[in-house]
């Protein structure tokens, strides 16, 4: 045991050992300063590094954010670039499409075109024809109508018309007595020779037209110029003529040939007209001038 008599040792009388324990403490003591100090250093560094570091986090975060956006722009100009180029090639089509439809069209047409430039050569060419061969029938029945009326003329006065001839039989040829309508025997030969030439014809219809002179009324002459027409058409009749192609009608005193009231003007205006009209050429539309 110690002795606790023993006074204490000054300062300058410690040994070696307490000088080298007092180093290494005062040493241990500036370590621990100097840990501390680099420690706070380290620790203040660490989190300047730190915030130095979240703040670039937040800044890279900022800039993904913005990326991330920049891409989805683009993603949708993309998008839209896309449907933009299929509306396009859509377009195209349908206008490649409307373009081939435009040529079929055209090439339909122009055949449409040649086609009915054909037909109408073709209708011209009938038409031609048609003319030719109405022209020709025109010429051929103008010219049995001349013969007629030249054979008839033998007979009694016969005019042409626009639509064939017209014979009159007045009192030069036919005389019809006062308020008579039967015919005398002695103008018989002439209906007979005019009924010889009517039965050769072929494509003619014929109109006996009777007329009275002034003397009566009109209704009486009416019926009086009918009697005289319907005489003069049942002898023709009667000579072989067919009643099928014969028609007639009385106009009383009208429209009198010669005027006048005199015996002579009154014995002509008592007559019968017959009329041979050319159905043929009237069916046909052509008719020839007087």
């Amino acid at each position: 045991m110690m002795d606790s008599s023993r006074e204490p040792l000054k300062p300058d009388e410690r040994g070696p050992g307490d000088a080298s324990a007092k180093s290494q403490g005062k040493l241990a003591l500036a370590l621990a300063v100097i840990a501390i100090a680099l420690g706070v250093v380290l620790g203040f560094v660490y989190l300047i590094s730190v915030r130095r570091l979240e703040r670039e986090v937040a800044r890279l975060s900022q800039q993904t954010e913005g990326f991330s956006r920049l891409v989805e722009r683009a993603q949708e100009q993309s998008q839209m670039l896309a449907q933009q180029a299929s509306q396009a090639a859509a377009s195209a089509q349908a206008a490649a499409q409307q373009r081939d439809f435009a040529k079929q069209a055209q090439a339909t047409s122009e055949a449409q075109a040649q086609l009915a430039r054909q037909q109408a050569a073709a209708e011209q060419q009938k038409a031609d024809q048609a003319t030719q061969q109405a022209e020709e029938f025109r010429q051929e029945r103008e010219a049995e109508l001349a013969q007629l009326r030249q054979a008839l003329g033998q007979i009694a006065e016969t005019r042409r018309t626009a639509m064939g001839l017209v014979m009159t039989l007045d009192s030069k040829s036919i005389r019809f007595d006062f308020d008579k309508a039967n015919i005398k025997p002695e103008y018989r030969d002439i209906l007979n020779r005019i009924a010889g030439i009517l039965m050769t014809l072929q494509g003619y219809t014929i109109a006996v037209y009777g007329y009275t002179d002034d003397i009566g009324t009109q209704t009486y002459n009416l019926q009086l110029s009918q009697r005289r027409a319907e005489a003069v058409r049942d002898f023709l009749v009667q000579a072989g003529i067919s009643p099928t192609i014969m028609s007639i009608n009385g106009f009383g005193k009208s429209d009198p040939r010669v005027p006048g009231d005199s015996e002579q003007a009154r014995a002509a205006n008592r007559r019968v007209e017959i009329a041979i009209v050319d159905s043929k050429l009237l069916m046909n539309g052509v008719l020839v001038p007087k």
